[in-house]
């Protein structure tokens, strides 16, 4: 006796995105980071990894955060599923841009702190940056007088 089992997967596709709230970079900007189009499948992880989860910096939310905008948060929002297509809206909070007032370093007993600063990429009256703190973090703990769990 034969036995057959059939398994039906549905898939999404993305059929239309379009962002709400935007003023700082244009829709077009956006798509071309977030860097889907329609017609590709719905895959929920890699939506997030799009819009601010790319530990390498290319997502949506790195773009305003290396800009200046800490405050800055997108959702995104099913707006109609009709079949197996799905039209997402991006609903952007833009925020006003922070800037840098001081910067402190506590805890340093193994070098002068003017050794340490000279590491730090994030000055005082400048724009807040993502990648520049990341990379102000990565350069202290790479002098080796630093724990790098402790950096923060």
């Amino acid at each position: 006796m034969n036995i057959y089992y059939y398994i039906f997967l549905s898939f999404y596709y993305y059929r239309n995105i379009s962002f709400d709230g935007n003023t700082k970079y244009t829709d077009e900007q956006l798509k071309r980071i977030l860097g889907i189009a329609p017609g590709d499948i719905y895959k929920e992880e890699q939506l997030m990894r799009k819009l601010m989860m790319d530990p390498q910096g290319g997502d949506v939310s790195s773009l305003y955060l290396d800009d200046g905008y800490l405050f800055f948060s997108v959702t995104p929002v099913e707006i109609n599923v009709e079949q197996d297509s799905i039209d997402l809206e991006m609903r952007i909070y833009e925020g006003k841009q922070a800037t840098i007032n001081k910067v402190y370093i506590t805890g340093n007993n193994k070098t002068n702190d003017r050794v340490a600063m000279r590491e730090i990429r994030t000055k005082p009256g400048q724009l807040f940056s993502r990648s520049d703190i990341i990379r102000s973090q990565r350069e202290l703990s790479q002098l080796g007088y630093f724990d790098p769990e402790k950096l923060n």
